[in-house]
């Protein structure tokens, strides 16, 4: 064996060894626990999800239902929450504007929803906050047509769910970062 070979054979076999001193260090967020303490699917089974205080039959509202049904998905999959001890607040305001004016017609061709949201969360034993938290998503969407009525509505209904899904999967993550890491 050459001076080379054997070179090349010491540095696969220090890479080896240090992965395998670092094999141990790695845990993945949703692993189940053997120790019987509750995993991160558990502990976010456990944030109990209020509606969301908005006037009824607004935009805001639906907004707040499309946000919270979201949410639920993300941390109960297809089941029901567990019995809480967690409950997670949510504020919202929505807007909408005009991001390109076609100067020929002087019709608006690009719009952007805005939806900017606060959370607390309250740990239900104590009822004091232990995580708050702000986040935003800002979706733009093409406007058709100035005769096409429904297919404007629908494009901005469709940016609004694609906001409202943006700002849960926010929330879900720093709500998983909150569990696993406690900050």
């Amino acid at each position: 064996m050459s001076l080379a070979n054997t070179r090349i054979a010491a540095r696969l076999l220090a890479v080896v060894a240090l992965a395998a001193l670092t094999a141990g260090c790695f845990q993945p967020m949703y692993a189940e626990h053997t120790d019987g303490t509750p995993g991160l699917r558990e502990k976010l089974a456990g944030v109990e999800l209020p509606p969301v205080e908005k006037p009824n039959a607004s935009r805001d509202a639906r907004l707040g239902v499309e946000i919270r049904n979201a949410l639920a998905f993300k941390l109960y999959g297809n089941a029901t929450g567990a019995s809480p001890t967690h409950r997670l607040v949510i504020k919202f305001t929505s807007n909408r504007t005009s991001l390109i004016v076609d100067p020929t017609t002087g019709l608006q061709t690009n719009e952007d929803v805005n939806v900017d949201a606060q959370y607390n969360l309250i740990e239900i034993a104590t009822n004091k906050s232990v995580m708050t938290g702000t986040t935003f998503s800002h979706v733009s969407y093409d406007l058709p047509g100035s005769y096409q009525r429904f297919a404007r509505a629908r494009a901005y209904r469709d940016a609004e769910d694609r906001a409202c899904q943006e700002i849960a999967e926010r929330i879900q993550t720093r709500l998983a970062s909150f569990f696993y890491a406690g900050t």
